[in-house]
This record gives C-alpha cells, structure tokens and sequence, in this order.
C-alpha cells in the first residue's frame, strides 16, 4: 500500500457520505472517492482501485456481499462494512465474502478510524498467513518433487538415500539451479520416456 492511503466510500446516503468523508479527514490524508450506487459494485471498485474499501449500509442482503466479494475479494484490499442491522448468518457470509471488519450498530464518525486501523491490519494479518501458507505449500510440493527423484534414482543406481541426495545436489549445484528444479526435470523426463 502506499504512502497515502486510498479509499473507496460505499455509501448512498449523501449526508452520511459526506459524514464519513469529515471523519476521514480528521483522522488523516486520504484520497476518498465515494460510491453511491451499489449495483455494479465490483466495477466501480476494480475501476478506482483503492487500498481500503468502506461500506455503510442499513440492512446488506446476500446479493450485495456476492458483489462486494467479486469486487474486492480477500487478496485485493481491506474492507470494512457498517451496518446497521444485520440479518442471521451475514456477519460469516460478509468475511467470507473478503470483509476485515464488520460493525454491526451503524456508522457513528468516531469509530470509523478505528474500525479502519483494525480492518487494515487484519487484512495485513491474512495477507502475511496466506503468503506463509502458499510458501510452505510450495515447500511441501517441492520435497514430494525430490523425495520422488531421489527413489527414482535409488533405484536406476542402486544407491542408497542419502547417496541419491548428495548426487541431486551436486547435479543442481554444477548446473545452477534449485535441487527442486532439478527434481522436477528428472520427474518429468521419466514421465515422459515411461
């Protein structure tokens, strides 16, 4: 995210919009842009682009959260949502659908920097699990890769385990490349002359 923070306001009251924007700007120095029209919601936002997305609805209903999901899904930005009541099972369909905070109660201007703060790190907080995740996916996968390479060439040789894995090591090593990568060659060559 960059220095300044970008934000879209979801709003269709003008009055509330306008109340929302006076308490942003108090707070700090934003570049606000606000919707006031939620139907087409997703292209409206892929259109501004914004690091942080703010909604302020009376009642939401499944329909918008679809919408606000294909908008800003989980890995795109932060997004809060006010409401003023809610309905049984929303507030799971709203984090499912990518929302960080969800206050349920109404917008009052002294609690939207808060629940933007706490919305931004916790998407932040995801943010860094799903890339921890991702990474020790890619790890998992990587060590299936080699460990299917090393029986393979225990095997072909007749060599033992750790035989197998300083030779993997010292092929990668000679060739500059990642014993994955390497691993991987192996696997797929063998795929391909079986």
């Amino acid at each position: 995210m960059s220095n300044m923070l970008s934000i879209v306001v979801v709003e269709p009251d003008r009055d509330r919009a306008l109340q929302i924007i006076d308490s942003l700007r108090t707070a700090g120095e934003y570049e606000i842009r606000v919707i006031s029209e939620t139907t087409g919601l997703a292209r409206q936002v892929h259109q501004h682009n914004p690091d942080v997305v703010l909604i302020d609805l009376e009642n939401p209903s499944r329909d918008m959260l679809e919408e606000l999901a294909l908008a800003s899904g989980p890995q795109d930005r932060a997004v809060a949502m006010f409401v003023d009541r809610s309905k049984e099972g929303l507030s799971a369909a709203a984090v499912e659908a990518g929302v960080s905070a969800y206050v349920v109660g109404g917008m009052q201007p002294e609690r939207v920097t808060p629940v933007l703060e706490a919305a931004i790190a916790r998407f932040r907080l995801f943010q860094r699990m799903r890339a921890e995740l991702a990474e020790t996916k890619r790890a998992l996968e990587e060590r299936k890769v080699i460990d299917r390479a090393k029986g393979m060439i225990m095997k072909a040789r007749g060599v033992t385990e750790d035989e197998a894995y300083a030779l993997l090591r010292k092929t990668a090593m000679d060739q500059n490349r990642r014993m994955a990568d390497v691993a991987e060659a192996l696997v797929t060559a063998a795929g391909l002359l079986s």
